[in-house]
């Protein structure tokens, strides 16, 4: 299998009946504002650059972003912040991600979630963070020159941690989330965790342009160690 045929394989996955449901209800409801629009309303692969070193993952697709748009950190104010710092830093062609045909190109980067679905009240239960764990290791399968990954949020964090549980005898307390902390992996890959780039994030000082900038650059030099 390909990198290509597993996001095929993801983008028809229905294996969790409360994530289809709300998905799919999601898409038929809509937003106001995204009325005429058609929605994605399916589960979101991870996109970008398949030779990266740095693999960014976030929790999962926002409900009117990416289960929207069909493209994760997309289409929402989000990924208005998250992109304006990436093509400042170099890892991406250009500063906005507002569709799948923007003509957006990640540089170095594979972007991706841990839950390929939207959860109801952004909180995916453990049964269905394990089922997508299947595809997430593939995808790190598939992406054989990663060495760095950064979380996007303590829950992402915290779900990349849980991924690793599984196959490895590591413990939680060692890993303590904090806005740019490294912790070695047991497959010598980095951690790195981020603050997640959300509005509320923004609007309230905790992450902004100079610090996101300044944690990707410092990411750049863990990447070529």
């Amino acid at each position: 299998m390909t990198l290509i045929k597993l996001n095929n394989k993801i983008s028809k996955c229905r294996q969790c009946d409360r994530l289809v449901n709300f998905r799919e209800k999601i898409a038929t409801e809509k937003r106001r504002q995204y009325i005429d629009q058609n929605y994605w309303g399916k589960p979101i692969t991870g996109y970008g650059d398949s030779k990266a070193q740095l693999l960014m993952i976030g929790l999962a697709p926002a409900a009117h972003g990416g289960n929207r748009t069909g493209r994760v950190f997309t289409g929402d104010k989000s990924a208005d912040f998250l992109f304006k710092c990436l093509h400042k830093s170099g890892f991406a062609n250009q500063s906005i991600s507002i569709s799948r045909d923007d003509g957006l190109q990640l540089k170095n980067l594979y972007l991706t979630t841990a839950l390929k679905c939207v959860p109801p009240e952004d909180k995916p239960k453990p049964d269905e963070l394990k089922t997508c764990f299947k595809f997430f290791k593939d995808e790190i399968s598939y992406l054989s020159k990663i060495n760095t990954i950064v979380a996007l949020g303590k829950i992402a964090f915290d779900a990349c941690l849980n991924f690793y549980m599984q196959d490895y005898n590591i413990k939680r307390k060692d890993f303590i989330f904090q806005h740019g902390t490294k912790y070695n992996l047991p497959d010598k890959k980095i951690l790195i965790g981020s603050y997640h780039p959300s509005p509320r994030n923004v609007n309230t000082g905790r992450i902004n342009e100079k610090k996101m900038i300044l944690l990707l650059n410092t990411v750049k030099k863990v990447m070529n160690r």
